[in-house]
């Protein structure tokens, strides 16, 4: 599972610096991928990762009006980048893939959220996620 969890954080990565950047999450994988084979000290990007990252890309607006419009109190833009960028990967992997358990996905975006955030963000990112797991029937419903 750890390489699971390594593949999680490089694509949080990915997403955060495409958001710093203003650049296509495409743009950013493609830039890491061409590093990894060119620079020894860059690790290499997994197939997982790619997978986060390249099923992310096509719903990113669909996921940005999910979390503005679950995010209690907060808007988009006001969030912290990288609580932003969290949510947007773990509201991807809890409605759009089913291989990992949806518990799994909220503990790995809380754990995101301990290691890269403010104290606040885990309580925050486990709110947000928790209820778009409830709401995950729904939700896929009104996305087909």
């Amino acid at each position: 599972m750890a390489a699971r969890n390594k593949a999680r954080k490089r694509a949080f990565q990915i997403l955060f610096e495409a958001d710093q950047r203003g650049a296509s999450v495409e743009t950013v994988l493609a830039d890491w991928i061409r590093h990894s084979h060119s620079d020894t000290r860059q690790p290499p990007v997994s197939e997982y990762t790619m997978l986060l990252v390249e099923g992310y890309s096509p719903r990113a607006r669909r996921i940005d009006e999910l979390i503005g419009q679950y995010a209690v109190g907060w808007t988009l833009d006001r969030m912290p980048v990288v609580d932003r960028n969290i949510l947007r990967l773990g509201a991807y992997e809890l409605l759009w893939e089913d291989e990992t358990p949806d518990a799994v996905v909220i503990d790995e975006a809380v754990q995101l959220a301990k290691e890269f955030s403010t104290d606040d963000s885990p309580a925050f990112v486990n709110g947000l996620l928790g209820r778009l797991k409830d709401l995950k029937p729904q939700l896929r419903r009104e996305g087909e």
